[in-house]
């Protein structure tokens, strides 16, 4: 292969995010094609750091998955998502693309039960890696492209992997930083820096206020997530910003001060995190009988005082707060428009049009912090690079946002008010996270490699507080499933789930599936009549929805009434008398044509307006009894929109002739299904309606069948 010297020279670690508007066809695909593998091989050096393969199967983090999962996670992503582009028709290993396929991690969805893991070798998953990676260089290679590439062109999903496997370095370097230090080692590609010293003094620097501009436009030269897109103004304030970032020597102060035993300092969502976590001291450092020590991610060293100290916001929180004591200041963590405010003063190049990364970013200094003084922009040093900086903002959407169709659940599930946005990037974010519109987001207490940057300002923080679901999809099912009945007819999942328990009445009742379960009116119904349901659907959308029911049972959502003007509604379990039956519900994200293999043992499959969803349908079918127990009932509805959008057409079920004659779905169903399944009844017609806007609503009617498995 042509960049295998890539593997080997520190190329790895000074590579650049494409830029996507220049060039001609032939030099943009051999660009794309050797950041591809560059990425690759860097993910795999990576792993090298792990002495012993026993290292991929510790879980040093419980919120997140072993290494082996995320050694899977990022070479599954690639197909996964040339599936969902329709760019691939064929899986490698549909086991392994089901086990690694939901990486989000903390998620509540994330399935992180051991249990229900039988993890393949790490032999295994490298050779399916291998695999991988050659058939995304031959679809490089290959795939027709046409310039500029925008988030519409095929060529946005190649990069879409690549990026992905980018951040992944960043959070796979935080597991490997947790782990025992005697399951790494240190290697020379991942060498730290050497240098430190004395801990600078740090101030208040004064920042003239201003207008901030955020959001790209889809006409930008570089790929973004879609939180990156949309447009948003913010005036800020005059304010003043600390010169530096907080070392370790400076946060001493405040440990020695007893800081994280003083209740006032903390938040309630802070103190409550002291108190389970046990902590006394930034999770990096090591208590020793000589002092503390510091962890990198291959070694402990003597205790670099003036590199940044490494905190969750919570602390970096409840550091501010006791420093706002200390002083009298009003001190408190930048703001989104705030970080971005001090970053634009300055005349800082973004990636990748930079000569040499202006701070420790981009892995092009060392695969560590280094002091807080060594890279200077003006007064300050820092403004990028070294650790992340958390922020006091919540990430959201900005006005304009729309979901990319092909990673749904990337930005939505963190648009909670419980995920903070950090800015600037670290030592080893590399590609979109070094450029300056990037946006991440962790949950509070979550670790990354990052500290913080104090403000003095007067401008009080405006924060959100009630979030209603604005995607105008979720809304409408959101409506669909809990919201009132229009023209007579009443609530779909409701009905499909009376009908379920009609045909499972003499039947055991032990376990529901609701496949297609969207936001999950049917699974809670469900739950009336059976000890267990499962919810999964394949947009993490609806899942959000759902868990969000289920955990505090509302959800708020936003409905068109006409134009842009809207109106405000609630979902609420206890209206409907669900809320009593929560606890035997539980929902994940999945496909349904390649389930991971614990989904089974059912008692009742239901599959909704389904199948026509379903990019291969006959394969749904064909494996759908592997789900059910024998005796066990399967209900489908479908109105057979059969729409190339989502099925090809020479995987539709029905809608055309077949030697010469119509062939309808219900025909196909007959064929698929009655080798191990009998229909327990004639066809019934369901009718159902969607509400759009006031005026505007899809009435539509499914056909309902029910069959009973039986061999």
């Amino acid at each position: 292969m042509a960049d295998e010297p890539l593997k080997d020279g520190l190329d790895l670690r000074n590579t650049r995010t494409i830029i996507l508007n220049e060039d001609d066809a032939a030099a943009k695909r051999e660009e794309i094609r050797r950041y591809f593998h560059a990425t690759f091989s860097l993910d795999e050096q990576l792993y090298d750091t792990l002495a012993s393969e026993d290292a991929f199967y510790l879980r040093p983090e419980p919120l997140r998955h072993p290494l082996i999962f995320y050694l899977g996670h990022t070479a599954a992503f690639y197909i996964n998502k040339l599936i969902v582009a329709r760019i691939a028709n064929d899986r490698i290993n549909p086991r392994f693309e089901s086990m690694f396929a939901v990486g989000v991690d903390e998620m509540s969805w994330d399935d992180l039960n051991a249990a229900h893991y039988d993890w393949p070798t790490v032999g295994e998953v490298k050779a399916y890696r291998d695999t991988v990676r050659a058939l995304v260089d031959e679809t490089i290679r290959t795939l027709p492209l046409a310039m500029p590439i925008d988030w519409d062109n095929p060529f946005w999903v190649i990069q879409m992997g690549i990026e992905h496997q980018r951040i992944h370095l960043e959070t796979s370097s935080v597991i490997i930083r947790r782990l025992p230090i005697e399951m790494v080692r240190q290697l020379p590609l991942w060498s730290i820096c050497p240098t430190t010293g004395d801990a600078p003094t740090n101030e208040l620097i004064a920042v003239a206020g201003g207008r901030v501009v955020l959001g790209k436009s889809r006409n930008h030269p570089l790929y973004g997530w879609d939180n990156e897109f949309g447009h948003q103004e913010s005036d800020v304030w005059d304010f003043a910003a600390s010169r530096f970032l907080v070392s370790n020597r400076e946060y001493l102060d405040f440990v020695e001060d007893h800081g994280y035993e003083q209740e006032q300092f903390w938040t309630h969502e802070g103190w409550r995190w002291v108190g389970y976590s046990k902590a006394r001291h930034p999770l990096f450092w090591i208590d020793s009988p000589d002092g503390y020590r510091f962890r990198t991610m291959a070694q402990i060293i003597d205790m670099p005082w003036d590199w940044p100290v490494e905190v969750n916001y919570l602390e970096a929180k409840a550091f501010c707060n006791w420093l706002a004591a200390r002083t009298g200041k009003s001190i408190r963590l930048p703001t989104e428009a705030e970080w971005y405010r001090l970053r634009d003063l300055h005349d800082i190049p973004d990636q990748p049009y930079w000569t040499k990364a202006p701070g420790n970013i981009n892995l092009e200094h060392w695969a560590s912090s280094c002091p807080v003084s060594q890279f200077r922009f003006g007064e300050f040093f820092d403004l990028i690079g070294n650790v992340w900086q958390w922020t006091e903002t919540p990430i959201t959407g900005f006005d304009g946002f729309q979901v990319h169709p092909y990673y749904d659940d990337f930005s939505t599930p963190t648009f909670d008010t419980q995920h903070n946005l950090i800015k600037g990037g670290s030592w080893i974010s590399t590609g979109n996270e070094a450029t300056r519109d990037c946006r991440y987001a962790f949950r509070r207490h979550f670790f990354q490699h990052a500290g913080l940057r104090y403000v003095q300002s007067e401008q009080p923080l405006t924060m959100p507080e009630t979030m209603y679901e604005t995607d105008a999809a979720v809304s409408q099912y959101c409506e669909f499933h809990y919201g009132k009945p229009y023209f007579g007819v009443s609530s779909f999942p409701a009905r499909c789930a009376a009908i379920c328990s009609h045909y499972t009445g003499q039947r055991p009742r032990r376990k529901a599936l609701d496949l297609g379960c969207a936001v999950g009116r049917a699974t809670f119904e469900l739950a009336k009549d059976f000890d267990h349901v499962t919810g999964i659907d394949f947009s993490a959308r609806f899942i959000r929805v759902a868990l969000q029911l289920k955990e505090k049972g509302v959800a708020h959502f936003e409905l068109v009434e006409e134009g842009e003007i809207v109106s405000y509604h609630e979902a609420c379990l206890s209206d409907l008398g669900l809320d009593q039956f929560a606890d035997r519900v539980e929902f994940f994200q999945g496909d349904a044509t390649n389930l991971k293999p614990q989904f089974t043992g059912y008692d009742l499959v239901l599959a909704a307006n389904l199948i026509d969803r379903l990019h291969d349908p006959a394969a749904f079918l064909e494996t759908i009894r592997e789900r059910l127990n024998p005796g066990g009932v399967l209900i489908l509805t479908s109105p057979y929109t059969w729409l190339e959008e989502f099925t090809k057409k020479e995987k539709w079920l029905g809608g055309f002739r077949k030697g010469g004659e119509p062939y309808l779905t219900l025909d196909a169903l007959g064929d698929l299904l009655k080798p191990h399944f009998e229909m327990l009844d004639a066809p019934q017609d369901l009718e159902f309606v969607i509400r759009e806007t006031r005026r505007k609503f899809q009435h539509t009617v499914a056909e309902l069948t029910a069959w009973t498995r039986v061999s």
